[in-house]
C-alpha cells in the first residue's frame, strides 16, 4: 500500500545520505545526481549531460552533447571535468575480486647455455590403484569379480591418460622451444608465425590433440607466463619477405598507443605509417581489427581534453 511504499522511500532517502556519497542509487544517472547534490556541485549543464547524454558521455562523444545542447564545446568538456571527479561505483573502495593466480603447468629455463623444459607436477595428484582392490578382485568371482575388475581397468587407464597427457605437453613445449628460441631469448617481438599443425606434424599428433592439450595450460618462460595458445597465431608480412607473428603485431600496437600524446592520440592510418617504418606492412582495416580485439577504442574516443 502507499504507506509502505513511503516508509520504503524515506528509507531509500536515509540510506543515500550516507557515505560514501551515491550509495544506495537506483541507476548510474541517479548515483551521479546524488554526489552532484552532495557535493553542492549542482551545474544546469552538468545535470543535463548526467540526465540526458550518458551514453554520449561513455563514448566521449563531446561535439553530440554540444551540438545537442547548443552550447560551445569548451563549456560542455568544463562540465565533463566535473562528472569526471565523480565515483560511478561508490562501494569500489570496500569490494573487490580475489585475486587470480596462474599455476604454470611447465616451465621453460636455460641451464649452461641449454634450454631446458620440465613439467609442474605439484599441482597434479599422485594417483595409483589400491592394492587392496587388485587383491579382492584375484578372490572374487562371477559378476562381482567382473564388475570390480572393469572399475580397475577403467582406474588404470585413467591414470595413463593422464600420464600421456603429461607427456604430451612435455613434448609440445620442447617443439615450442626450438620453433620459437628467438622469443625466449629476445621477446615478443621475436615471436614467429606459428599454427598447430607445425607442432602436430612435429611430434605425429593430429593437430586437434595439440588444441585439447595446450586448452588453459600455461607456461613458465623468462619472458614471463603464457597460455601455450599463445604461440600459435597468424602472421604478419615485413619488408624483406620476413614474416612476424600477429601477436607481436598487436602488442607493438598497444604499446604504440600507450605511448601516444593523450590530446592528439594515433590515427589508424598513422599507425599503419609507423608500423611500415618498422618495415611491417599492414592494412588499415587490420590495424582497425587488432585494435578492437585489444579493447582499444578509435583516436576520436581516445582523445582527452583535459
Amino acid at each position: 500500500n502507499k504507506q509502505e511504499v513511503d516508509f520504503v522511500e524515506d528509507m531509500l532517502d536515509v540510506v543515500q545520505h550516507l557515505e560514501p556519497s551515491g550509495v544506495g542509487a537506483r541507476d548510474l544517472k541517479e548515483c551521479l545526481h546524488i554526489q552532484l547534490r552532495a557535493g553542492r556541485l549542482k551545474n544546469g549543464v552538468v545535470e543535463l549531460i548526467v540526465e540526458h547524454h550518458l551514453v554520449e558521455l561513455e563514448t566521449r562523444n563531446f561535439q553530440a552533447i554540444a551540438k545537442a545542447l547548443k552550447l560551445p564545446l569548451d563549456t560542455i568538456i568544463e562540465s565533463v571535468q566535473i562528472i569526471a571527479e565523480l565515483e560511478p561505483v561508490p562501494g569500489r573502495q570496500f569490494g573487490g575480486l580475489d585475486a587470480q593466480y596462474v599455476v604454470p603447468d611447465v616451465y621453460v629455463f636455460k641451464v649452461s647455455g641449454e634450454w631446458v623444459v620440465t613439467l609442474n607436477d605439484e599441482g597434479l595428484p599422485h594417483l595409483r590403484v589400491s592394492k587392496m582392490y587388485e587383491k579382492m578382485a584375484t578372490k572374487m568371482d562371477g559378476s562381482s569379480k567382473e564388475y570390480l575388475s572393469e572399475k580397475l581397468k577403467s582406474a588404470q587407464w585413467l591414470i595413463k591418460s593422464i600420464q600421456q597427457r603429461q607427456k604430451t605437453i612435455l613434448r609440445v613445449t620442447e617443439k615450442l622451444v626450438e620453433r620459437q628460441k628467438e622469443f625466449f631469448e629476445q621477446g615478443y617481438e621475436y615471436l614467429k608465425p606459428m599454427v598447430l599443425r607445425d607442432i602436430a606434424d612435429d611430434i605425429g599428433m593430429h593437430e586437434s590433440t595439440i588444441s585439447r592439450v595446450t586448452s588453459n595450460k600455461y607456461v613458465h618462460t623468462p619472458q614471463g607466463i603464457f597460455e601455450l595458445k599463445y604461440f600459435f597465431n597468424s602472421s604478419v608480412s615485413m619488408a624483406g619477405g620476413d614474416s612476424l607473428a600477429s601477436v607481436s603485431v598487436k602488442k607493438i600496437i598497444s604499446e604504440m598507443i600507450g605511448k601516444e600524446d593523450a590530446k592528439h592520440p594515433l590515427a589508424d592510418q598513422k599507425i599503419v605509417e609507423l608500423l611500415e617504418d618498422r618495415g611491417i606492412q599492414l592494412a588499415r582495416r587490420t590495424v582497425a581489427k587488432y585494435r578492437e580485439q585489444l579493447g582499444i577504442l578509435p583516436s576520436s574516443k581516445r582523445k582527452k581534453y583535459f
